[in-house]
């Protein structure tokens, strides 16, 4: 009698990494648009990796709806398999990342708060973490802690948005800032209508601002859309320095500037911010057990 010999696994039958990854971003965000900017690809590339898995398993994922896509049953059964798996993949690269490597805090920031906030602090974070190497990286949107190796995050964000090992750096305010020669040249800068007839500096992701602030003052006849727009926010920072105008600016980011005297803020009304600087860190982060050192720090 011949000996039964099973037949080796073969990978190939395995749907691709890129399909399995493809499928658990888009179903996460519900759009193949957003898990293509996460995956830095197209959205064409994710319905075509997406159709793949489909094809594999035999059955669709997705409906797909005239105003995007929406996860079916068998979807929302594979979401969670595959997320959790992602994590623990990600977790397996981060211990791979650190061996044989010096310690090594890798921190994402938003550009703005990096430069003008994060970078004057690093000194102090270098010499509370002594034996730490710290690398910064400027990003627009924040990290997923889970998948993205970093070991701290910051960046504003609302109350909503904050999970259970989200610490708020404290409130923020909104406040016109301007430089001293410009309020000079400019006259008293009390009213509305000592606005109207001066240039606004906007950052364009945070272009309502001036509107939120001006529902706030009582300052309902000035235009809030005219103005100069900069999409990087230290651009804005070194134009109201300059003298080209009145920015609208956040507490966290002018505050060097008002204390120097780079900047002025004229007019008495500040704004609580829509939303609050804090640091993310992921879950399970050992720097959680030295919140109360590293807030000191940071709030110094």
């Amino acid at each position: 009698m011949q000996a039964f010999t099973p037949k080796p696994f073969s990978r190939a039958k395995s749907p691709s990494l890129n399909a399995l990854r493809a499928f658990e971003a888009a179903a996460r965000h519900q759009s193949f648009s957003r898990a293509a900017d996460e995956l830095n690809v197209t959205a064409g590339a994710i319905a075509q990796q997406v159709k793949l898995l489909e094809d594999w398993i035999g059955c669709p994922l997705f409906q797909r709806l005239a105003q995007g896509i929406k996860l079916n049953k068998e979807g929302r059964l594979a979401l969670p398999m595959l997320s959790k798996a992602f994590d623990q993949l990600s977790d397996a690269v981060t211990q791979l990342q650190h061996l044989g490597k010096p310690k090594e805090i890798s921190i994402a920031a938003l550009p703005s708060i990096a430069l003008l906030w994060l970078s004057p602090k690093l000194p102090r974070l270098s010499a509370l973490f002594s034996e730490y190497v710290i690398s910064v990286t400027a990003l627009e949107h924040p990290p997923n802690l889970q998948r993205d190796h970093f070991d701290m995050a910051f960046f504003y964000l609302s109350k909503d948005a904050r999970s259970s090992t989200t610490l708020s750096l404290g409130p923020d305010e909104l406040l016109p800032v301007c430089s001293p020669a410009f309020a000079q040249k400019a006259g008293p800068l009390k009213t509305a209508q000592d606005l109207q007839s001066q240039r606004l500096l906007h950052d364009a992701s945070w272009r309502h601002h001036w509107q939120l602030w001006l529902d706030f003052a009582g300052f309902a006849a000035v235009d809030a859309s005219r103005g100069s727009v900069f999409s990087i926010y230290s651009l804005a920072l070194q134009s109201a320095i300059d003298g080209a105008g009145i920015l609208m600016g956040r507490s966290s980011l002018v505050a060097h500037a008002l204390e120097t005297g780079q900047l002025v803020a004229p007019f008495d009304v500040c704004m609580p911010a829509p939303d609050e600087l804090c640091l993310l860190l992921p879950e399970g982060s050992p720097f959680m057990a030295m919140q109360e050192p590293l807030l000191r720090c940071l709030k110094a």
